[in-house]
């Protein structure tokens, strides 16, 4: 059976309910979240076998965690108990012209101490077909960076796809070195990469003039940012580019564009999500979405839509992971979008 295997960290979110801010209560929903977690789970959620690798302290919270992901399926046997803490991050979830914001507490964390040979690779992979990752992970530290390089430097020596969402955090980089100065390395091993334009530029040194803020995006632009990219680095396949139309923190416009090295370029439909529940873990069902789309639809368009209809019902979804089934994005990405209810 094929095997998906997801590498970086998980961590503790505190959330005030509803859309309270941040300690205007004495109460915080706890839940865990993280971009490769989060795409692990959704792998599981669409009936794939999946390996969530990463590090986490062997205490009580580190159980949870473990005890958490092993309830959606997802094989945890590769998990490193080591460290002395899991990293916090506390999130404010935002409302109307009121944004989303993210508080990190995750210094010192299990899986920023860890170092090359730490993991053995070699086990971890044996039988997978795909393992993604994120620009997040090498952000974190110096080991982390080097982790992260040595697993995909062993699954090109194994023939395994990579895919990697760029994922840029400018809270993050602060190691040393800058986010260009290694993922414009680690881009030399990726098969798909998954971006928004700021990740293209902060991490790859690649621009291309457009506005965000501007209401719609003009696609066109984003032709010319594939072709930049598959010209810097031959040896990838895909590149996914997410487009976000920030009408206020509840009303996004959401669709995204696939080119591939042979000069196609694809786009989806999009979506208009009004009343948002929760946009964190957006980008990380989209990333998840193509990689299932990829590997069991008919083609590239086919699997763009599926991602895309993926991560739209990820908005109405509370917490990180999207917790929806594959029969859920189907039938959506079919073009029922009514909401009725289904009886």
């Amino acid at each position: 059976m094929d095997r998906f295997v997801t590498f970086g960290e998980i961590m503790l979110r505190l959330t005030p309910p509803d859309h309270e801010l941040l300690f205007q209560t004495n109460r915080l929903v706890a839940t865990f979240g993280g971009a490769e977690a989060n795409a692990a789970v959704s792998l599981a959620n669409y009936g794939e076998t999946v390996s969530y690798v990463t590090a986490a302290p062997a205490n009580p919270v580190g159980d949870a965690m473990v005890k958490e992901m092993r309830s959606f399926g997802v094989d945890t046997a590769h998990i490193l108990r080591k460290g002395e803490r899991l990293g916090v991050y506390y999130t404010e979830t935002g409302a109307a012209m009121r944004p989303t914001k993210v508080v990190y507490d995750r210094a010192g964390s299990s899986i920023s101490e860890v170092s090359p040979g730490d993991f053995d690779w070699d086990k971890i992979l044996d039988g997978a077909k795909w393992f993604h990752t994120t620009g997040i992970t090498p952000a974190l530290s110096e080991g982390a960076a080097e982790v992260a390089l040595e697993a995909v430097k062993a699954c090109k020596a194994k023939g395994i796809t990579v895919s990697c969402d760029l994922n840029y955090r400018n809270k993050l980089w602060k190691w040393g070195k800058s986010a260009r100065e290694v993922m414009t390395e680690f881009a030399k091993y990726v098969d798909v990469t998954i971006a928004n334009e700021e990740d293209c530029q902060k991490c790859l040194g690649i621009e291309i003039d457009v506005d965000v803020t501007a209401g719609e995006l003009d696609v066109s632009k984003y032709r010319v940012l594939a072709d930049k990219v598959m010209a810097a680095y031959p040896d990838m396949r895909y590149l996914a580019v997410s487009l976000r139309e920030s009408v206020s923190a509840d009303w996004n416009g959401w669709s995204a564009v696939l080119a591939d090295n042979k000069g196609n370029f694809f786009k989806s439909k999009k979506y208009d999500i009004r009343d948002i529940v929760d946009r964190i873990g957006g980008g990380d069902s989209f990333g998840s979405g193509l990689i299932w789309g990829m590997n069991n639809l008919g083609g590239p368009q086919e699997a763009l839509e599926f991602s895309v209809a993926a991560s739209a019902l990820k908005h109405t979804v509370y917490g990180d992971f999207n917790r929806v089934t594959k029969e859920d994005v189907l039938k959506l990405a079919g073009g029922d979008a009514s909401g009725r209810v289904q009886r």
